[in-house]
C-alpha cells in the first residue's frame, strides 16, 4: 500500500522541509498536491523535491466548477495551469471534484473536453459545508460518479469520508454506501477519521480520534492501493501529527 501526504501548492514556506524529511524516512510514498490558482511561481520548488506527485485540481471555492456551463471558460484557464503543474511534475493522476449545483451532465461534458488521460473524479458529500454555502455537490452517488467515468473516460478516487456524509444525507447505511462505490474500481482513496458518523458534513480528524470503524474501511482497500491521508494539520511548522497518523494506520495494517 502506498500512503500519501496532502499538501497545497502554497505550502512551500510551511511544510516543505518537513515533507522532505519524512519522505527520506519512508513515512509516505507520494505527495498529493492541491493546486491553488495563481501559484505557478511555486512549481520549481516542488519539482526540486524529487518526490512522486499526484495533483488535486482546484475546487469550486477556488473557481473551478465543472457543473456550471457559465464557468466553462474560466474552468479551462484553471485547468491549463493545473496541467502545467502536472506535466512538469510528471504526475500519475489529477483529481477533480464534480462541482456544485449545475448538472452532472455538464460535469461530464467539461471534464471530457479536457481530454486528460490522468483525470480521476472524486466522490463528494451530498451537500457542502454551511460555511462554504451548503450547495448540492456533484458526484455524491455511485450513479453520478459512474456517469462521469463513462462519459469522460476517466478514473475514480474514492473518498471514504465524503461517501459517509452522502450516505447520511440520503438516509443510507454508511458502510454499505461506501461499498456501493467499489464497482467503480477506484484508482486512489482518500482517508480521514470522521467526527460524527451520523453527520452529512465533511470533517478531517486524526485517525483514531473519531467515530469511523477503521478496521471495516481497511478491509475494502486493495493491497496495492494508493491512499492519501487527509487528516487536518495541527501544527503550522511540522508534520508530526501526520507522521503519527501514518504510524497508527500501519499498526492497524499489521
Amino acid at each position: 500500500m502506498k500512503l500519501g501526504l496532502k499538501l497545497w501548492s502554497v505550502n512551500t514556506d510551511t511544510y516543505y522541509a518537513a515533507a522532505q524529511k519524512l519522505y527520506q524516512e519512508n513515512i509516505f510514498a507520494y505527495i498529493e498536491l492541491y493546486i491553488v490558482p495563481g501559484t505557478l511561481h511555486t512549481l520549481e520548488a516542488w519539482r526540486k523535491l524529487k518526490i512522486p506527485f499526484v495533483l488535486h485540481a482546484p475546487h469550486f471555492a477556488h473557481g473551478l466548477n465543472l457543473a456550471c456551463k457559465e464557468k466553462e471558460d474560466s474552468n479551462a484557464k484553471i485547468y491549463k495551469e493545473t496541467k502545467q503543474f502536472a506535466d512538469e511534475l510528471q504526475v500519475q493522476y489529477i483529481i477533480f471534484h464534480g462541482g456544485v449545483d449545475g448538472t452532472i451532465q455538464e460535469t461530464a461534458r467539461q471534464l471530457a473536453g479536457f481530454h486528460e488521460p490522468r483525470a480521476l473524479l472524486e466522490n463528494k458529500p451530498y451537500v457542502g459545508l454551511p460555511k462554504m454555502g451548503g450547495q448540492l455537490c456533484r458526484g455524491y452517488s455511485p450513479q453520478e460518479a459512474g456517469y462521469v467515468l463513462e462519459q469522460a473516460h476517466c478514473g475514480f478516487c474514492l473518498d471514504f469520508g465524503h461517501a459517509i456524509c452522502a450516505a447520511n444525507s440520503l438516509k443510507k447505511d454508511v458502510y454499505a454506501y461506501v461499498r456501493d462505490f467499489l464497482p467503480l474500481k477506484p484508482k486512489m482513496f482518500h482517508l480521514t477519521d470522521v467526527d460524527d458518523i451520523t453527520s452529512e458534513y465533511d470533517s478531517h480528524p486524526h485517525l483514531g480520534a473519531g467515530q469511523l470503524d477503521m478496521s471495516k474501511i481497511l478491509t475494502l482497500l486493495p493491497q496495492e492501493a494508493m491512499v492519501t491521508v487527509e487528516t487536518l494539520k495541527s501544527f503550522e511548522d511540522n508534520l508530526n501529527d501526520f507522521a503519527e497518523d501514518i504510524r497508527y494506520l500501519r499498526h492497524l495494517l499489521g
